[in-house]
């Protein structure tokens, strides 16, 4: 998009050059003050000599000379700029409207192309912003949405920055800040939330009991082979109950009276 500076700026041009810098010289050192330009260090000049870019590369930063009439310039700031997208609203994949808020950090790396190619180049990568944002989101369901912030941002990312190579614009980082979800939709997924969560507490529960259950299985077999052993449990089960300090009472019963009754109830 930039002209082809291999034309030159042709005789006239060159005539009003020469009498600019015949200018400068005979009104020497008044005409300094106007022709020398500082730059700071985070910017740079484009510099327009009639019209025509004067070189492919801006100048700066420190002091740069101008000459009067014929040469003009425009700064171009090379810091990173911080552009704050407002919320969209956006409708998702799966039919669900949410309102999406992000942050876009550029900055220019080509101050030539930044001001040759694009009227205003920070209104146009922020309208660029705001489109791409609805655009990518619309493509993604709400559980994608709230799951790959990351994944998305970085897809945002590369579209933007191949978009904005001609603006002379590099994307560094963008960022999705928040997604709001209608009121019913939050009620409904904490409800969902909710159920999942007592669903896998039966589970567990489920499991445990039919671990215990296996335990006491083995137990019944280990202390079937042994009757003393069944003896010893009980006792040390009446130890426990006496050593501590409560009014319970405790009534041993044989463990032969339980076995007699248990076999006169099979005979009956």
């Amino acid at each position: 998009l930039i002209a082809d500076r291999r034309e030159g700026i042709g005789v006239c041009g060159w005539i009003l050059v020469s009498l600019s810098f015949f200018l400068v010289l005979i009104t020497f050192p008044i005409s300094i003050w106007a022709c020398i330009k500082v730059i700071r260090e985070y910017e740079r000049a484009v510099v327009f000599r009639l019209g025509r870019i004067l070189s492919k590369k801006a100048k700066g930063p420190g002091l740069i000379l101008v000459l009067p009439c014929t040469d003009t310039f425009m700064k171009v700031d090379l810091r990173t700029v911080t552009c704050k997208i407002p919320p969209q609203e956006i409708l998702t994949k799966d039919a669900v409207t949410t309102q999406v808020d992000g942050v876009v950090y550029y900055r220019i790396h080509s101050p030539v192309s930044a001001v040759a190619n694009v009227t205003d180049v920070h209104s146009a990568t922020f309208l660029l912003a705001q489109t791409t944002l609805r655009n990518v989101l619309g493509t993604q369901s709400l559980a994608q949405l709230l799951a790959g912030r990351e994944e998305i941002a970085h897809s945002i990312q590369a579209i933007l920055d191949s978009a904005t190579e001609q603006w002379g614009i590099k994307v560094a980082r963008v960022e999705i800040k928040d997604v709001r979800i209608p009121v019913a939709m939050q009620r409904a997924m904490a409800a969902e939330a909710e159920a999942a969560r007592e669903a896998r507490a039966k589970i567990v529960a489920a499991e445990g009991e039919m671990n215990a259950s296996k335990a006491l299985k083995q137990a019944s077999v280990v202390l079937s082979e042994s009757p003393a052993a069944l003896q010893l449990r009980y006792l040390q089960t009446l130890t426990t109950l006496a050593a501590e300090n409560n009014s319970t009472i405790v009534f041993p019963l044989p463990i032969n009276m339980l076995e007699s009754l248990g076999q006169k109830n099979r005979g009956g």
